[in-house]
């Protein structure tokens, strides 16, 4: 079942799943040798998400892949519709996006921080925009925006981190990340671009000077820039000196320690946030080094070189931005970070996508509209269809209309730590009851469920692996599918030989039952096995053909006892090849 976001839901969710944060009242965090700490010296462990998608949209969020920069999508906009709708879309969208309902819901949950991904522009005139050269022409929007953020914050005693994500004239050649236009000069090809970055952040840093909700300034977001081959090392991958990435790191530094002498100021290095190479050590006496990780091995090794730099350069370090995969891989990286005392930030809250705590539902219109841009048809929906399906989609980036995903959220907060299983769904049995397959327990991969392909590991391994092979629904690595007759009817499939799934169930009315299993089947070559309580109960069961993939019907039938109260039931795919869709429960 996927949930709308309600506060009664919210609340039903945390009594049932969630661990709740310490009160976070304890003044400004500070760098304490290698911990982030409190005033009272207490160690503080940073569990975050951040705001990816309302300041700055990436297009992979919106489903954009072509031309997929914010300013892009803008433009285009503006040149099928008007400027003036252009403008009201995003309104609406940085109206709704984020609200504090996003904020409540999230310390219900179990988080304690969130990362504010900023635009620049939202704050302050791109350089060849302002009247006067050399001057900053101060925007009162991102201000606004950023000032009722800190304070939902403060009412949840969350922390909120600020980052610059979109950086004036953009920070990289990963254009999409700063939004940046290739045709003007990047901020570091450009001297103005440099002194509207830094006095952007000594701006910031004298209006929340006196804030302690404001745990720390991240000040710029992901560089990935060349400095020393532009032609063959384009994101600094390599890089071996980083000279001027260092130098304007210490420059705004300087300018936040002119008006705030109190904040913790985190630092990146290049190539996405991890080359320090030619930066470290400490420049200020309150920093703490940030750390990008996606899709590679979460074992010890994958963060030895953090760890040495921790105790090298005696900083603490943040996981400052991971996630984009499967809730297996979530659970794994988060056990190793906080085993290793490293506090963390999700990358993203929601977008269009299930693998997120939420997710932004979108309609017709904008579909179509996204097929023309990215070039998978040649004409576009109506202006009339167009800014309808735009200003929906603006729509349902509120919470209240998002679809929360449970087992994501359960991944990261109670399954780090936990191989309990609990159930997806209340599941009371009694005669004509119809469990679906996907409603299986949430729980990690060989205790709620076993699947052969669970994450992707692909920067390690060097091949890619899919987890959710139908990305729908869930976020484990069981394949979930919808229907082809585009019902929102979902299915397991892509079923492997030895995989499993578990149902905990509560027994209402006790007897032998009749079970059926349906689904469809190209053959008859299927197997499955059924335990109650990890006892056998029925075995090597033949699986029926149904003549298609799409013919749905009972594939098998057995019959069991099961006695009054909890049981946990799993369907065994001894041979697999098949479609599972459901279990239906009737009373002999």
């Amino acid at each position: 079942m996927i949930m709308k976001l309600s506060k009664a839901f919210i609340f039903f969710f945390i009594a049932l799943f969630c661990k709740t944060t310490e009160v976070l009242s304890q003044g400004f965090l500070k760098a304490d040798g290698m911990r982030i700490v409190n005033e009272k010296g207490d160690n503080v462990l940073l569990r975050g998400i951040g705001l990816g998608g309302w300041m700055l949209q990436e297009g992979y969020m919106l489903h954009v892949n072509v031309e997929s920069q914010q300013h892009r999508i803008r433009e285009r906009i503006e040149t099928l519709l008007s400027k003036e709708q252009a403008q009201a879309f995003y309104d609406a969208w940085l109206a709704n996006h984020t609200t504090k309902t996003d904020i409540d819901s999230l310390h219900a949950w179990g988080f304690n921080s969130v990362r504010l991904p900023m635009h620049y522009n939202l704050y302050t005139l791109p350089v060849d925009q302002e009247p006067v050269a050399g001057q900053n022409t101060w925007l009162t929007k991102g201000f606004a925006l950023t000032d009722s953020l800190i304070a939902w914050c403060k009412a949840n005693d969350m922390y909120v981190i600020l980052d610059l994500h979109a950086a004036p004239g953009g920070q990289g050649n990963d254009l999409n990340i700063s939004d940046r236009d290739p045709s003007k000069p990047s901020l570091w090809q450009s001297d103005a671009n440099k002194e509207k970055t830094i006095a952007l952040w000594r701006r910031l840093a004298a209006r929340y000077a006196g804030e302690p909700t404001v745990a720390a300034y991240d000040i710029i977001n992901e560089p990935n820039w060349g400095f020393g081959d532009t032609l063959n090392d384009r994101n600094g991958l390599r890089e071996q000196k980083n000279i001027p990435l260092k130098q304007l790191m210490m420059d705004i530094t300087r300018a936040i320690r002119e008006v705030d002498q109190k904040h913790i100021i985190i630092i990146e290095g290049n190539g996405w946030g991890n080359n320090y190479n030619g930066i470290l050590g400490p420049w200020d006496n309150n920093m703490v080094l940030s750390f990008h990780k996606y899709w590679n091995n979460n074992d010890q090794q994958s963060i030895q070189h953090i760890i040495n730099d921790r105790e090298k350069y005696n900083m603490p370090v943040w996981i400052g931005e991971t996630g984009e995969n499967s809730n297996t891989w979530f659970t794994e990286a988060i056990h190793l970070f906080e085993t290793n005392n490293m506090g963390w930030s999700w990358w993203p809250l929601k977008k269009l996508g299930n693998n997120n705590p939420l997710q932004i539902k979108s309609n017709p219109n904008y579909d179509s509209l996204v097929n023309y841009w990215n070039k998978k048809t040649n004409k576009p929906p109506s202006p009339g269809e167009m800014y309808e399906g735009l200003m929906e989609l603006a729509s349902q980036t509120k919470a209240e209309k998002n679809i929360m995903h449970r087992d994501v959220i359960d991944a990261m907060i109670r399954q780090p730590f936990s191989d309990k299983t609990i159930p997806f769904t209340a599941n009371d049995i009694s005669s004509g009851t119809l469990i679906l397959a996907v409603n299986y327990d949430l729980g990690i991969n060989g205790s709620a469920y076993f699947d052969m392909d669970t994450a992707n590991y692909r920067i390690s391994t060097g091949k890619e692996s899919m987890g959710n092979r139908g990305r729908i629904y869930r976020n484990d690595g069981v394949d979930i599918y919808k229907y082809a007759d585009g019902s929102d009817n979902y299915y397991v499939g892509h079923i492997e030989d030895g995989e499993w799934l578990q149902y905990t169930v509560n027994i209402t009315e006790p007897g032998k039952y009749e079970l059926t299993i349906n689904g469809s089947a190209d053959t008859d070559n299927g197997l499955i096995s059924f335990y109650d309580d990890s006892k056998s109960v029925a075995g090597k069961i033949k699986i029926s053909s149904t003549g298609g993939s799409e013919n749905w019907k009972p594939i098998a039938k057995f019959s069991i006892p099961l006695s009054k109260g909890i049981h946990a039931l799993r369907i065994y795919f001894d041979k697999g090849g098949f479609n599972f869709t459901s279990i239906l429960f009737s009373k002999k």
